[in-house]
């Protein structure tokens, strides 16, 4: 009979080291479908919610097809390399049968995407209600939802511990990613031969705040959300 586990160096620390391997791979591909999920759905939640609230379309295909290859992707593969998270031995084995959407992670995508879309929406409402131009809020939809998304991103590095037990930079290439986005999005607001090409507008001082400012709710909210939880699990 074949063995489930074969040790080519007739050393069982190696067990160890793959069995960490691969929580740590498995934690990586929960966190890359948490991500790309709830950006979606916050997205579905801006398209689906803003014809009901009397708004004109707040995002065009372009933008969407935008957030979807560089706002989901460069930030999603950067968590692909995340480390293990502290504590990963000291956890139950996974069952076999588990779905991938089990312990909370469906329910996290919900309700995550759901605030990025009301809070992307709601500064395009706010803009709306301003009397700004219908260039003007949707790139501030635009420019909320892609800030909120990295966030996000920060946020979920660690299902458990917050962004600053596990450090800002302990991932590098996170860092770059979330950076270069950032960069690329400005570049997508105020350079006039990318306005032309996304339908975007150079924001003012304020316009750009009030962006960044709300898109950081969702950082926020997750880190306390996982606050909460520890709380919990300490109590219990």
């Amino acid at each position: 009979e074949a063995a489930d586990m074969v040790l080519l160096d007739d050393n069982f620390a190696t067990i160890v080291a793959a069995t960490e391997e691969g929580r740590t791979i498995y934690d990586n591909i929960r966190k890359f479908i948490r991500y790309t999920l709830s950006s979606n759905t916050g997205e579905l939640f801006v398209m689906l919610v803003a014809p009901f609230i009397g708004m004109p379309l707040p995002l065009i295909p372009i933008q969407i097809l935008w957030i979807n290859l560089v706002t989901d992707g460069v930030p999603g593969l950067a968590l692909a390399v995340e480390k293990a998270e502290h504590g990963i031995m000291e956890r139950k084995p996974v069952p076999p049968n588990e779905g991938i959407f089990s312990r909370g992670l469906g329910m996290d995508i919900l309700w995550v995407g759901i605030l990025m879309g009301i809070v992307s929406l709601g500064v395009g409402w706010w803009g709306y209600q301003m009397g700004y131009d219908t260039t003007v809020w949707r790139t501030m939809v635009f420019t909320t939802l892609t800030i909120a998304q990295m966030g996000n991103a920060l946020a979920i590095r660690a299902t458990h511990d917050s962004l600053w037990e596990i450090g800002l930079f302990s991932n590098r290439l996170m860092v770059v990613a979330v950076v270069v986005t950032f960069l690329l999005q400005l570049a997508l607001v105020y350079v006039p031969f990318l306005q032309s090409i996304f339908d975007t507008v150079a924001l003012t001082g304020i316009q750009l705040a009030v962006s960044l400012v709300v898109s950081l709710t969702v950082l926020i909210a997750v880190e306390l959300v996982k606050w909460l939880r520890r709380r919990r699990e300490v109590s219990a």
